[in-house]
């Protein structure tokens, strides 16, 4: 016999009950840790998952980065071939340092990642920083050439005296790679901060795009000046404002010039980019530092799926185009 319609009643409703049960699963509390690596403040939150050892692991690749990558660091594969103790590549130190050269000639050379010989002699992190010896610094220029730097079957070549530094690069790299860590483990929000470098994965969990502020330089207080929408990309700032010291009058910022030794002067205040890798915004930052308004923002008008944001020293606000 067949059953009526009206029987069927329960049946139907308990099993949109369970549809609506399952749809308004309460989603998992984020979860976040934060750590001082790579000589700044690292906050990694992930949304979607209460799998602490993700976070673990994320901050484990923060330390085998550095650990490759540290100009200053005894141990590190950037330090012992700055010494001349080792001329061989591991495949992560050569992939970003052709990143880094790529760059320098992107940016006709202001862009360099032998930089070393001049900013070692600059230290930020100081109680009490000091201005080099002029005489220093002229001592030190000739020996910041890109041009000099030869990698052949994953071994590197470069005039002695000559130390490379890749912290204009390194943060955004080791970005990219946790985010590839953790999207391969299934997470599908998650915000990665390594102390300014911001990098999305996904959407906020109610599906709006996360909100990223471009801070007000030199502020009483941590203000935005204005708030970037984005989902499932970079945002990397560049500004005076991050290391930097005033010394009788004059405000001295880590953003150098490889031509002076001697921090960059230009109306500019800070640059933000907005792209699909972390290593392209840490780069292009300082790029477009470097170049200036005009020539960085037809830089980031040339590229594909990359925008940008300068802000003046005078507080105006630069757009790329389509932003």
């Amino acid at each position: 016999m067949k059953r009526s319609i009206h029987s069927l009643f329960p049946v139907i409703l308990c099993f949109l009950l369970c549809l609506f049960l399952g749809s308004c699963k309460k989603a998992p509390e984020p979860i976040t840790k934060t750590s001082f690596k790579l000589n700044t403040v690292v906050t990694i939150t992930i949304y979607d998952s209460s799998d602490v050892s993700l976070l673990e692991h994320s901050m484990e690749l923060c330390d085998y980065y550095e650990d490759l990558f540290s100009r200053t660091r005894e141990t590190s594969e950037i330090y012992q071939i700055n010494q001349g103790l080792k001329n061989n590549l591991s495949p992560e130190t050569e992939e970003l340092l052709e990143t880094a050269l790529s760059y320098s000639r992107i940016s006709g050379g202001l862009f360099d990642p032998t930089i070393g010989p001049v900013s070692s002699l600059w230290d930020f992190h100081a109680e009490q920083p000091e201005v080099p010896e002029d005489a220093r610094i002229q001592a030190a220029l000739p020996l910041i050439d890109a041009g000099k730097v030869h990698i052949q079957d994953h071994t590197i070549s470069m005039d002695e005296g000559m130390i490379l530094d890749l912290g204009a690069v390194s943060k955004g790299y080791i970005a990219d790679r946790i985010k590839e860590y953790l999207v391969e483990e299934g997470v599908k929000s998650a915000l990665i901060d390594l102390g300014g470098n911001v990098l999305c994965i996904g959407n906020r969990p109610d599906g709006t795009p996360f909100q990223i502020g471009i801070r007000q330089p030199f502020a009483d207080t941590v203000s935005a000046v204005t708030a970037l929408s984005v989902t499932d990309q970079s945002v990397v700032t560049s500004g005076i404002y991050e290391r930097c010291f005033t010394k009788d009058g004059i405000l001295y910022h880590h953003l150098l010039d490889p031509g002076t030794g001697y921090p960059c002067e230009n109306e500019l205040a800070s640059v933000t980019i907005i792209s699909d890798h972390s290593v392209d915004g840490d780069a292009l930052s300082t790029c477009c530092f470097l170049m200036g308004p005009q020539k960085g923002m037809e830089l980031i008008n040339s590229l594909k799926d990359v925008r940008a944001v300068f802000l003046t020293r005078e507080g105006g606000l630069l757009y790329s185009e389509g932003f």
